[in-house]
């Protein structure tokens, strides 16, 4: 269960093995503690020295975000015994040929994913839509031109042309009451921008709990570049689940769940989402990754949650085992 904390100036307690939530002497929430795995902080809301240390001692992480979802700290507890993992994730990062294969494999699965996002909604279209044609065809070379690219650099390149075409061809599936231009950020200037950059937030922490939870150090990537304070390897590894989130996006908007007015603009030109409109986001991105999905070639079907885990566990089996790459989910 992952539990999202929203209600300004609230505070969260321990009683009696149950998270409660109070505000001006009222009892809000009451939620057993032992099914919880994540509890994520939004902005201006107390919790307990108590409550702080049970959920050390259980291994619950509790992430702490700014009112907009902007990351701010994250409390876990002690840091896994993994020291010959993590050492032979640093002796990778140092090959060209490691840096190079976990890249395509990051990439390549980013390429396919948004290229079957495309695919269903042209599928759902009742006529041609020329941008989706467009951004179909460049993912296609992309995608070929992929295994021929000599180095992390070139890849993200490539990366880049392709984004830029994919995104273009939203303009054309997203209503007239979106103004979407294309892919911005810090500060997103509208609503469909305000909704990609929380959502990809959400996604690099869930994928950073996966990355640390099977000993890996998440701030040690292979395609992103080493930047203080940025986790490279969760943001590697969130590569092929960011269209999961361009998909719970797409259809709050083109359903009118979420519109330009459950926004607040802010001083700094960026948006605010008001607190029904955050309720609907969560609610549609929770339920999009707890739906059980089989991967190709797989027998599990699982959480989409959990296979950010197996994902992880994928790549330290790799460094173990010495074999450079990673192989993506293959969504359909």
């Amino acid at each position: 269960m992952i539990v999202h904390l929203t209600e300004q100036g609230a505070q969260a307690r321990l009683r009696n093995g149950r998270l409660q939530i109070w505000k001006d002497d009222q009892r809000l929430a009451d939620v057993p503690l032992h099914p919880v795995r994540l509890v994520v902080v939004w902005g201006n809301i107390g919790l307990t020295t108590p409550l702080l240390a049970t959920l050390a001692d259980r291994g619950i992480e509790v992430i702490f975000l700014t009112r907009r979802g902007r990351f701010r700290a994250r409390l876990q507890g002690a840091l896994t015994p993994h020291v010959q993992l993590r050492q032979m994730q640093y002796a990778a990062r140092q090959q060209r040929r490691w840096r190079l294969q976990v890249s395509l494999g990051v990439v390549g699965a980013k390429l396919q994913h948004q290229r079957t996002l495309l695919q269903r909604q042209r599928r759902r279209a009742t006529q041609p839509i020329p941008k989706v044609e467009e951004a179909l065809q460049v993912l296609a070379r992309s995608l070929a031109a992929l295994p021929r690219k000599q180095s992390p650099h070139a890849v993200r390149g490539l990366e880049g042309v392709a984004a830029r075409a994919y995104f273009r061809a939203w303009r054309d599936l997203l209503p007239s009451t979106c103004a979407f231009q294309g892919r911005r950020r810090r500060p997103p200037p509208d609503p469909v921008n305000a909704l990609l950059s929380l959502g990809y937030t959400l996604l690099v922490q869930r994928v950073q709990s996966a990355v640390q939870a099977v000993g890996l150090d998440p701030y040690a990537g292979f395609l992103h570049h080493d930047v203080y304070g940025r986790p490279a390897l969760a943001l590697d590894l969130a590569e092929e689940f960011r269209p999961v989130v361009d998909g719970v996006v797409l259809r709050l908007c083109r359903q009118g769940l979420v519109t330009p007015e459950s926004f607040e603009p802010q001083p700094d030109g960026g948006l605010h989402l008001k607190d029904e409109g955050l309720a609907r986001f969560l609610q549609a991105f929770e339920t999009r990754l707890a739906r059980a999905y089989r991967a190709p070639g797989r027998e599990q079907r699982r959480p989409l949650a959990q296979w950010m885990v197996e994902q992880a566990y994928q790549l330290a089996r790799r460094l173990r085992n010495g074999e450079p790459g990673f192989q993506g989910l293959g969504f359909r």
